[in-house]
């Protein structure tokens, strides 16, 4: 996943800190990113603010200008931090789709002097690569609100599958299962239940499975596979699940690992046509 440093490789970042605590906590990492730099000598790294948050927001009506992501692709990466709901859909999720960073990869490890939820005595127990679909599925953004304050109110959220979305994300787990040791993929699915969509999840996982005869693979439920990390951590390594399963046992997954603090984020464009970015939403994640 992490591109390989080129010797005396020059970068350009762009900076988004939003409101809050996001200022301080990428002030802390822009300055260890600058010290790394010095200290291996292989690359600089050049960093440039942009001011897309909440006062942005008030004075122009938008979290980013018109031409935001042009702007953004002159950049090799992104460092983000911005709060939720409105900033979400106007600053967050206008990014990942447009840039197609439709892979969210989500690293969990139990590392040495961290006491994990589940007390176990081997660090390695606890050493997976979560792979969250991140352009479609239950956050493709379809639905919406009619009849508003009536008692028959009605509100929708469509989830979104397609056959090119569904397939890119399974051909990278698979490819990140390769690349790790145990080249071992968990597909986490609800096909019980969504009869249309994951059903077509699990057809295709099937199918993609047929080009990696290397890459030992199983299929779990969402529900089953809440059990199975906190009851059996050392049977999982790469997990690639939909949109929002992956976000809910992401968390879950840091949670076990010792602290929601400590997992990293990273939006990526696996083709490099377009920057990735890189979020604090449960840590900070630099990747040049």
């Amino acid at each position: 996943m992490a591109q390989t440093l080129a010797h005396n490789k020059h970068y350009r970042i762009a900076t988004i800190p939003g409101d809050g605590i996001g200022p301080e906590v990428v002030e802390s990492a822009v300055a260890i990113v600058q010290k790394l730099s010095q200290v291996l000598g292989t690359f600089s790294i050049e960093f440039a603010e942009l001011p897309w948050g909440t006062d942005y927001y008030k004075k122009t009506g938008r979290y980013m200008p018109a031409d935001g992501l042009q702007t953004l692709k002159q950049y090799d990466a992104i460092l983000f931090d911005v709060p939720d709901h409105i900033s979400l859909w106007g600053l967050l999720l206008a990014i990942r789709g447009p840039l197609q960073q439709y892979a969210n990869v989500r690293p969990v490890r139990a590392f040495p002097g961290i006491h994990t939820a589940l007390r176990t005595d081997r660090d390695d127990d606890i050493n997976w690569v979560i792979v969250r679909e991140n352009s479609e599925g239950e956050y493709a953004g379809q639905g919406g609100r009619t009849h508003r304050d009536q008692p028959w109110e009605i509100a929708t959220d469509v989830a979104i599958f397609t056959r090119v979305g569904v397939e890119r994300i399974m051909r990278f787990a698979f490819e990140t299962a390769r690349s790790r040791p145990r080249k071992l993929l968990t597909v986490v699915t609800k096909s019980n239940a969504l009869r249309n969509g994951l059903v077509l999840w699990d057809e295709i996982a099937d199918e993609v499975a047929r080009d990696f005869p290397d890459v030992m693979w199983d299929k779990v439920l969402v529900d089953a596979a809440t059990i199975r990390m906190v009851r059996n951590p050392q049977s999982l390594d790469t997990i690639v699940g939909t949109n929002l399963h992956m976000d809910i046992l992401s968390d879950l997954g840091a949670a076990l690992a010792g602290s929601i603090g400590v997992a990293a984020s990273s939006n990526l464009d696996p083709s490099r046509a377009n920057p990735s970015l890189f979020e604090p939403v449960h840590v900070l994640a630099i990747n040049v």
